[in-house]
């Protein structure tokens, strides 16, 4: 295979036009993950988890819309800001039973907070409802997880 260096960086309003930009009128999913570490215990579990312990969990965020005139659903840097903001910057380092509202801390119960979270972020920045959440993924260990979709918490599509 032959890699070559391009002769010339392509340069807007000369190689590539404004109404080039936007490719289709699909919707795509697009998809960013994070991790954060946290400690919990479960209550009313006659398990190890009933005891204080912690995890490194991945969260999978993963939204829905078409692309905007430039070919973009929503930028991931916005994807990131929101999800750090409301989720991750209040539970990494944390101690769970504390930092969530009453619940049990199950995967369960957080990926619907998450949702719940996500979703007032998109609606709060004025991305909703041209952009919508599909799915969010919670793994607790590397093949355990816990996902909630938009059809499962009556959001489904417009």
């Amino acid at each position: 295979m032959e890699y070559e260096i391009p002769a010339k960086v392509q340069v807007f309003g000369e190689d590539i036009q404004e109404h080039q930009l936007k490719y289709h009128d699909r919707e795509v999913l697009v998809s960013k993950e994070f991790t954060f570490d946290s400690a919990h215990h479960l209550h009313c579990y006659e398990g190890k988890c009933k005891s204080l312990h912690g995890h490194t969990y991945k969260l999978q965020v993963i939204m829905r819309g078409k692309t905007d005139h430039r070919g973009i659903t929503i930028d991931f840097g916005d994807m990131k800001r929101i999800a750090k903001e409301r989720i991750i910057d209040r539970l990494d380092h944390r101690y769970l039973n504390e930092a969530l509202p009453p619940m049990n801390t199950t995967a369960e119960n957080m990926v619907v907070w998450m949702y719940e979270q996500l979703a007032d972020g998109l609606r709060s920045e004025g991305l909703y409802p041209a952009v919508r959440l599909a799915e969010v993924r919670l793994w607790e260990t590397p093949t355990s997880y816990a996902a909630v979709t938009s059809e499962m918490m009556g959001d489904a599509a417009r």
